[in-house]
């Protein structure tokens, strides 16, 4: 998997503007929008991640900090992504927790990237939010009838039948 072209089309899905910057050690895919500035790594490996991420980051924010001293405040949400895919899993935990280093931007740092799904997964926290409906094989007259509980029984049934609305008023006004 290309990480830096997937999380392009991610980005840029969610109203990022993406572009790349071919100066760093490594691919960095720069992205900005109305609140948030970040720059993406792509290291070839989690041993990699691990050894240089510090370099790599101020790296970039040298080259861009003409541009960040000027974002206002965007500048206070600046992240920093540190990725790499095929790497030893055993290096986990030591990747992520490069997220837990508050100084200088935002971090999000993970390896062992393989699949379309674990990327997205991993760039949730710059993803808008949304939400799938859930929707089964639902019984949905018994799920509004159960809605329905404080109207006449009567007012139910035509509501939920063939009645015409004027029927059903006029079953709700002469209800008890």
């Amino acid at each position: 998997m290309d990480i830096a072209t997937q999380s392009e089309v991610l980005l840029r899905s969610a109203g990022y503007e993406t572009w790349t910057w071919p100066g760093g050690s490594v691919p960095v895919v720069c992205f900005e929008n109305a609140s948030v500035v970040g720059f993406l790594h792509v290291f070839g490996s989690g041993a990699s991640l691990l050894a240089d991420w510090r370099h790599v980051q101020q790296a970039t924010l040298g080259r861009h900090a003409a541009s960040l001293r000027s974002a206002g405040a965007k500048a206070w949400n600046v992240y920093a992504l540190f990725l790499a895919g095929g790497s030893d899993p055993v290096l986990a935990r030591q990747i992520e927790r490069i997220e837990e280093d508050f100084s200088m931007t935002r971090k999000i740092a993970r390896g062992d990237l393989r699949t379309a799904a674990d990327l997205r997964r991993t760039l949730l926290p710059l993803l808008p939010v949304l939400s799938a409906p859930v929707i089964g094989g639902a019984d949905y007259r018994a799920r509004l009838r159960a809605r329905l509980s404080d109207v006449p029984d009567d007012a139910a049934v035509a509501f939920l039948g063939a009645a015409s609305a004027s029927d059903v008023a006029r079953i709700l006004v002469d209800a008890p």
